[in-house]
């Protein structure tokens, strides 16, 4: 955001709206030059037009959550290049796989090593997942995710993701009716990932490039600790498992669909975000009712009043009472 915009922007926030030439006048720039530092704002989601034609400012706590939100999305960007550049995954695996042999004395690792107690487990997840190249397996027998687990998983999965690697996961009808649940899949499915639920049994496991897997140590108690595999014909089996599981199963949306019934529903997670839309003063109110991200919940109530053919949040609310969805 350059000094030009910044300006721009205070002064908008001090007129509440405003047409280019009024704010050339109070900035003592010529029109055309505010016009391209508005385009800018409007690029950056920081302005929106008025009924009247008039410019607003975007309210200073969203301006700031979509400035953050738009700088990570630049560095992720850069570090993605510098990455592919230096080759830095590459140069890892090898620097990691010419001390390993001399440490332990010996070739390889175990072909089955128990890890025991959850922020072992954790640590061995996080180095698998840095090392992975191309694809990540993962399935989740018990449905709806904790709140600390959905907060572990976070940068994990988005790591993989950035990396531009294959991510699948197949989860149980629960994590559907859960609303939290819902929305971090949808959120990582957004970002790539490939969601699929499935109603049969599952068994818990994560596969991390057909070069090794984790299962539990007994699967009634995860807590307890996991089994780290990598012997050839043990991780092929179980990804023969996972595809048998994964053909079982039908995609996010299609189960999301399903539930919403065939006259086009709304879904719980929707239906509290629309009873949110004309109550919550501030988007970060709202997010944190229904129990999502600020960046979700946004993405909810843009797609709302998309389905609803509302121009602005009330007229959301009003609309979807119409429809009988509130």
């Amino acid at each position: 955001m350059s000094a030009e915009d910044e300006d721009l922007y205070r002064c908008l926030l001090r007129l509440t709206e405003g047409t280019p030439p009024v704010l050339a006048e109070h900035l003592g720039a010529p029109v055309d030059e505010v016009e391209e530092w508005l385009a800018r704002l409007e690029a950056m989601e920081l302005t929106s037009l008025a009924d009247n034609g008039s410019i607003r400012p975007a309210p200073p706590a969203i301006a700031v959550q979509r400035l953050i939100d738009l700088r990570l999305r630049e560095l992720q960007e850069e570090l993605r290049r510098v990455a592919a550049e230096q080759r830095v995954v590459e140069s890892l695996l090898a620097e990691r796989d010419a001390v390993r042999p001399a440490v332990r004395g010996a070739s390889e690792r175990p072909a089955i090593e128990r890890v025991e107690g959850t922020p072992n487990v954790r640590a061995v997840i996080d180095e698998l997942t840095f090392f992975t190249r191309e694809e990540g397996l993962t399935t989740q027998p018990h449905g709806a995710l904790s709140a600390a687990s959905i907060e572990a998983s976070r940068p994990l999965d988005a790591r993989i993701l950035r990396r531009g690697i294959k991510m699948r996961t197949i989860m149980r009808p629960a994590a559907v009716e859960d609303a939290p649940t819902l929305a971090y899949l949808q959120e990582i499915s957004a970002m790539g990932a490939d969601i699929r639920i499935s109603d049969k049994p599952l068994e818990r496991m994560l596969v991390f490039d057909r070069a090794a897997a984790l299962t539990p140590i007994d699967p009634q108690n995860p807590r307890l600790g996991a089994l780290v595999i990598r012997e050839t014909g043990l991780v092929a089996n179980l990804v023969s498992l996972f595809e048998r599981m994964w053909s079982d199963s039908v995609p996010l949306a299609e189960a999301v669909a399903a539930r919403q019934g065939p006259e086009g529903g709304l879904s719980e997670i929707e239906r509290k975000v629309l009873a949110t839309m004309y109550q919550a003063e501030k988007d970060e109110t709202g997010a944190r009712e229904v129990g999502v991200s600020v960046r979700t919940y946004r993405k909810y109530v843009a797609d709302l009043m998309q389905r609803l053919g509302a121009t602005n949040r009330f007229q959301a609310a009003l609309l979807a009472r119409d429809h009988g969805w509130i």
